[in-house]
């Protein structure tokens, strides 16, 4: 066989995988860059112009290793959903406890959810009492009491004892199945965007397919068309763009902030629409002690001396922020005795011979100086021998610096529209709302109304979405921008482009400088490299650059516009955020 049809074969054999892969985007509808590089192929092996095919398809082929390095896309959201309900339960039959397949599990039968275990169906407790921590799928931010009667919900997590509930929902039926299922759904309904290297390409393309055409029409020379087209192969479009996301993705993850869709880094700079939840993102997620009252014969460091030594033998949610506080400021602990924790009826204790106890509002007669509880607080009263003597308030309160981050996002980032989008309680968002200086409230939203209400923004303007319960997770994945606080619940971090390990504002700031510097260097690198090949078009037109050369062009063309893009992993991003 001839030289020249071995080479002949060999260039088609590798050039057509990539010819159908372009071929499928066109009948698609979406005329990219890969068009000059597909047309830069064809005509180099028509005109029997071999290296020229090769080194082409060298950059298309280095570019889309590279992209397909960088974007990592949530793809396993579901997944990751399905990992937390558990895949079978403990079924009580004549007394006897059983495993079972979760989907064995039907309307009516018992079941026995141990501490620490995952709730697998919606219920009811029929025996037991405890807490239960729903905050990622309610927003709620607080343990909630778990005693007969009360209900309870799939995929919450159980407390330190064991319960016994009556299952009241199937669990295809039950509220976790309705997340997974809108999140299936948001997956789906999940809109395409156009990224730099489309947006270009859309009006590069036509461009130098006609210049080509016009230097073979006026010349009459089919080799100009060829080298103009090469030389307008946008290789730092195909290159530098996904060298410089990988940059900016190694830089953010030494910054503790993972990028699970390079996307985002390309549309965080044209976000407008800023949505924030409450429990876990704006604030702390757990409850703080706030305020201490007291009868006059008893000061706050006194009662919170008592009500800790009592605490510090109690598994009770409270116990963890009294404990902390009487540490924070240095209190001795006393000795107590007798100690007793009735379910329902709180702890109680002897200290110095005398009997204390911790209860709620509803079980002591407060004196009236105690003010009421104020919306969106949790509160433990310690009495003595039957008195009430001092009241707990707690709640959760803001993040470190959250009003001069909202007002920072206005300053420096363009925001429009700010909004609180919470499960919790309207007193409660309406609360924080105020204290952080934020104008508009969506309280008890449920994972379907979240997912609406950002659809109906993101029509109106790119959105960004911060959260980090499970019922954030489709909002995630429906917004323009779906960032992630923590690592813990693996399911809002599978459907967000990014995630920001260390639950903090700055981080967000750092996120939004990183994507900033990217678009500009992105900028640079393309408009530049483009500029150059415009350039290199120009001489090829007039019949001063063969072919061959200017694919070897094209490659110096690209070093430049790679060495550039490199930029986005060394030095340092603007931060002018000075809270948090």
């Amino acid at each position: 066989m001839r030289t020249e049809n071995i080479l002949f074969f060999a260039t088609v054999a590798a050039a057509l995988p990539l010819l159908f892969r372009i071929g499928r985007e066109l009948l698609r509808g979406n005329w990219s860059t890969d068009l000059i590089a597909a047309v830069s192929i064809c005509s180099a092996i028509y005109m029997q112009q071999y290296p020229v095919a090769w080194i082409v398809m060298l950059m298309l082929t280095g570019g889309a290793w590279l992209e397909s390095y960088a974007v990592k896309r949530s793809s396993r959201a579901l997944t990751a959903l399905a990992k937390r309900v558990p895949t079978i339960a403990h079924r009580l039959t004549d007394g006897q406890s059983e495993e079972v397949a979760l989907d064995a599990v039907a309307i009516g039968d018992t079941l026995l959810v141990h501490p620490h275990e995952i709730c697998p169906a919606d219920g009811v407790v029929q025996k037991g009492r405890g807490t239960m921590d729903e905050s990622f799928l309610t927003g709620e931010p607080y343990q909630v009491e778990k005693a007969p009667g009360v209900e309870v919900i799939s995929g919450a997590r159980n407390g330190n004892s064991l319960l016994e509930i009556s299952v009241s929902r199937k669990p295809e039926d039950s509220r976790y199945a309705r997340i997974m299922q809108v999140l299936a759904d948001t997956e789906l309904r999940r809109p395409r965007v156009r990224r730099l290297g489309d947006q270009i390409g859309a009006w590069y393309s036509p461009l130098a397919l006609l210049a080509a055409l016009a230097a073979w029409g006026l010349s009459g020379d089919a080799n100009r068309f060829l080298a103009v087209i090469v030389v307008a192969t946008p290789c730092p479009l195909l290159i530098a763009i996904p060298v410089a996301l990988i940059g900016s993705i190694a830089k953010a993850a030494r910054q503790g902030i993972i990028i699970r869709d390079p996307a985002v880094l390309e549309l965080t700079p044209q976000v407008r629409n800023f949505l924030f939840d409450k429990t876990g993102t704006l604030t702390h997620g757990e409850p703080k002690l706030t305020q201490v009252l007291t009868v006059p014969e008893l000061n706050a460091d006194q009662a919170l001396i008592l009500i800790a030594s009592l605490e510090r033998y109690s598994k009770h949610p409270l116990a963890a922020p009294l404990l902390a506080a009487a540490a924070e400021r240095n209190l001795p602990l006393e000795e107590v005795e007798h100690l007793e924790e009735l379910p329902g009826q709180g702890l109680r204790a002897v200290v110095q011979g005398r009997r204390y106890a911790i209860t709620s509002r509803k079980h002591a007669a407060l004196p009236a100086s105690f003010a009421p509880l104020p919306p969106g607080h949790l509160e433990a009263i310690l009495t003595r021998d039957s008195q009430a003597i001092a009241s707990f308030q707690f709640r959760d309160v803001p993040r470190p610096g959250t009003r001069s981050f909202l007002a920072h996002l206005a300053q420096h980032h363009g925001s429009t529209r700010v909004v609180l989008v919470t499960g919790d309680q309207l007193a409660a968002a309406q609360e924080l709302a105020q204290q952080v200086g934020i104008a508009e409230v969506r309280a008890a939203q449920s994972p379907e109304e979240k997912v609406a209400f950002v659809r109906e923004l993101t029509a109106t303007a790119p959105t960004l979405y911060l959260g980090d319960g499970i019922n954030d997770a489709p909002a995630l994945a429906a917004a323009t921008v779906g960032v992630a606080f923590g690592k813990s619940n693996v399911a809002p971090a599978e459907a967000a482009g990014a995630v920001i390990l260390e639950p903090s504002l700055r981080k967000v700031d750092e996120l939004l400088h990183l994507a900033i510097r990217l678009r500009r260097i992105l900028l640079e690198s393309v408009l530049g490299g483009l500029a150059l090949s415009v350039a290199g078009m120009v001489l090829a037109a007039f019949g001063y650059l063969p072919a061959l050369y200017g694919a070897l062009l094209q490659e110096a063309i690209d070093v430049l516009s790679v060495v550039n893009a490199l930029r986005t992993s060394l030095g340092s991003d603007p931060n002018d955020y000075t809270g948090d």
